[in-house]
């Protein structure tokens, strides 16, 4: 008899690929979504496959239910924002939801929950430098939000450890790939086929959505417990990144260098025009920090966690990900 997995955030950009890969594992899935929402950039075959249920994480009654007769929890509902009126929403599903998350998974007695975090909750410094699991959290300027919230989360999954829960905790960089690309990192690959001019001198760990997806259910298999993983497959130069989107979409790349000055301005007159507009800015005072920090991620605890597993150079993810977004979106097809 198979495992029974649960995945939180199931119809999200990770979360989809996460449930991908155990479905052609063979594994019982079953999945929380809410609303008819489905994954497009999924194969059908692969999603009629899951057991949807209506739910919310901050629903405790309906997390009740999702966690009957299950078997492993992979919790990758999250909310990602650099905007300030999303802020609360996102402390809510981020700390809220996890410990709820957490707390199910204890009285119902889960063998195990695999907990997706963010190389954000290790912190960041205004002097950059080399992070890797180790690293102790600093309450600084530097720190977004978002990196607060997920840093939070993991406290609860820690808490749950010490309450005798088997967990693993997941900390993904910068995660890319074909998705819904209005949203999350997949803005990214829209933000530089309609020609974004600027590039910032930051660096930041990057890594392939199925390469994390593949770590995911290899450390569930693993049966590891009580540590966490850096999960990124290079460091690049923001730059390098969009210039290498450019060329898979045949477009020119940014040329114009955005100054921490210049950024200054820029995000201030995007908060100036969301006001006006309602819409979600584009650049923010805390998305303009992660912009200009040079910060790289180590992956080596990963690969020795894993023997065999290895990262997709970051080249052939974007060069495939340029492709299906070409091949699948109507509105980029060539006139």
């Amino acid at each position: 008899m198979s495992k029974k997995v649960l995945v939180t955030g199931g119809t999200g950009f990770l979360g989809s690929y996460i449930i991908k890969e155990l479905v052609e594992k063979n594994y019982t899935v079953r999945a929380i979504r809410r609303g008819n929402k489905i994954p497009g950039w999924i194969p059908a075959s692969v999603l009629q496959q899951v057991e949807w249920v209506e739910g919310d994480i901050l629903d405790v009654v309906s997390l009740e239910d999702a966690m009957d007769g299950i078997d492993t929890v992979i919790h990758s509902a999250a909310v990602v924002s650099f905007v300030k009126k999303e802020r609360n929403l996102m402390y809510q599903v981020n700390v809220e939801g996890t410990a709820n998350v957490v707390n199910i998974a204890l009285e119902k007695n889960i063998q195990q929950l695999v907990h997706i975090s963010s190389v954000a909750a290790l912190g960041r410094n205004a002097t950059g430098g080399h992070v890797n699991e180790e690293k102790k959290w600093e309450d600084n300027k530097i720190n977004t939000h978002y990196a607060k919230s997920k840093f939070k989360s993991e406290l609860h999954v820690w808490r749950g450890i010490s309450e005798g829960l088997d967990a693993v905790i997941l900390n993904p960089g910068t995660i890319l790939g074909y998705g819904d690309w209005h949203q999350s990192s997949c803005a990214i690959f829209k933000q530089v086929y309609e020609g974004f001019k600027w590039y910032t001198g930051g660096i930041n760990g990057f890594v392939d959505v199925q390469d994390v997806a593949r770590a995911t259910v290899l450390l569930m298999e693993s049966g590891i417990s009580e540590q966490r993983y850096v999960v990124t497959g290079d460091n690049w130069p923001f730059r390098r990144l969009q210039e290498t989107i450019a060329a898979g979409f045949g477009k020119k790349p940014p040329y114009k260098e955005a100054t921490p000055g210049l950024l200054g301005i820029a995000w201030r007159l995007e908060k100036l025009k969301s006001l006006f507009t309602g819409k979600r800015p584009l650049l923010t005072k805390e998305s303009a920090r992660v912009a200009i920090s040079q910060t790289l991620f180590e992956n080596d605890k990963l690969l020795r966690a894993l023997p065999g597993f290895s990262f997709t150079p970051l080249e052939e993810t974007i060069k495939k990900a340029c492709e299906n977004y070409l091949g699948t979106i109507p509105a980029l097809q060539p006139q």
